[in-house]
């Protein structure tokens, strides 16, 4: 099966906040997450998210968490956050066991219609840990491109896991879209 086939777009509730933080830890931490390729156990333990977080992006005003669904099942999820003239890409996971079969790209591609077409922007913006190389190249292959621009990354705030190594930054990217 086309893992990219059919997928189903809707605003996360409040209701799906359990599912939406078991989903994102599944692809970010922990051996369950190196099923994926988008895993960044290597370099973080603790937690990515949690419910409070999450919660706090569907309730605000601003923002838009994007649920995905194929065949009724929750199977990833990103963050739209309109920022005035540009929006915010940010808490984007994939099942890790449905990673690199497209599903990624037609997310992408439906954040950045939403955020075009809804919004009126014409640019999004997201910030990526500067390490994450393969990521990074990645969203470079979608059209994003690097700014050198940087931003420390919160050392001490649990809430974004425990780093397993001192030199993580997050660096912005951009596309005009």
């Amino acid at each position: 099966m086309d893992t990219a086939a059919s997928p189903r777009f809707r605003a996360a509730t409040a209701a799906d906040v359990p599912a939406l933080v078991a989903l994102i830890e599944s692809a970010y931490r922990g051996d369950a997450s190196r099923a994926g390729w988008t895993t960044e156990a290597d370099i973080l333990d603790g937690q990515r998210t949690d419910p409070e977080g999450v919660l706090a992006v569907i309730e605000n005003a601003s923002s838009r968490l994007v649920a995905v669904e194929r065949d009724g099942e929750l199977v990833a999820c990103c963050q739209l956050e309109h920022r005035g003239a540009h929006a915010y890409f940010g808490m984007f996971a994939v099942r890790p066991s449905l990673q690199g079969g497209g599903l990624g790209k037609v997310i992408i591609a439906e954040a950045e219609r939403f955020a075009r077409d809804e919004w009126g922007v014409a640019e999004m913006h997201m910030t990526v840990i500067s390490v994450r190389e393969d990521l990074i190249a990645w969203y470079e292959r979608r059209g994003y491109e690097r700014t050198g621009q940087t931003s420390p990354f919160p050392y001490g705030d649990e809430r974004f896991g425990l780093p397993t190594r001192d030199d993580l930054e997050f660096e912005l990217l951009t596309k005009k879209l």
